[in-house]
């Protein structure tokens, strides 16, 4: 009961924190490398896998290096959230889709967003790209596809 009580409170505090016009994801966006410490990243990336989850979002990564991007985003693929629908884009590649279980996502995120500034240029061997790698959640209507 009395957890019950918590629950409606929470969803309250944030249905009051939330403007009306706003979804509840629509800040789930992030810069990487970032400034927060690992477990607000963890919390984020937990808050998202249950927006996906619950509403017709997906998460996009996107990482850039010199001369090549690549876009990863998942998707749900059922009610339940135990599985996702991973789509990859390279740019010499192409595009890649998989199904992968919710632990593989959670690890994924969190690793890419946990990243260091320069371990996107050190895989590549080039020198570190102007733009950020970006992390968000959009639309499912919004992502790209192939």
């Amino acid at each position: 009961m009395a957890s019950e009580q918590r629950r409606k409170t929470r969803a309250a505090d944030h249905a009051g924190t939330t403007p009306d016009d706003e979804a509840p994801w629509a800040d789930l966006e992030m810069a990487v490398p970032t400034e927060r410490d690992h477990a607000s990243v963890v919390a984020l990336v937990e808050c998202a896998l249950v927006e996906l989850t619950h509403e017709a979002v997906g998460a996009v990564f996107i990482s850039r290096q010199v001369g090549r991007s690549t876009r990863t985003q998942y998707v749900a693929a059922d009610e339940v959230g135990e599985q996702f629908q991973k789509r990859h884009f390279d740019d010499r590649l192409g595009w890649h889709e998989t199904t992968v279980p919710r632990r593989t996502v959670r690890d994924e995120l969190i690793t890419q967003l946990t990243q260091l500034p320069s371990t996107s240029a050190e895989r590549s061997g080039e020198g570190a790209t102007s733009e950020p790698d970006t992390f968000v959640v959009k639309p499912v209507r919004e992502l790209r596809t192939p």
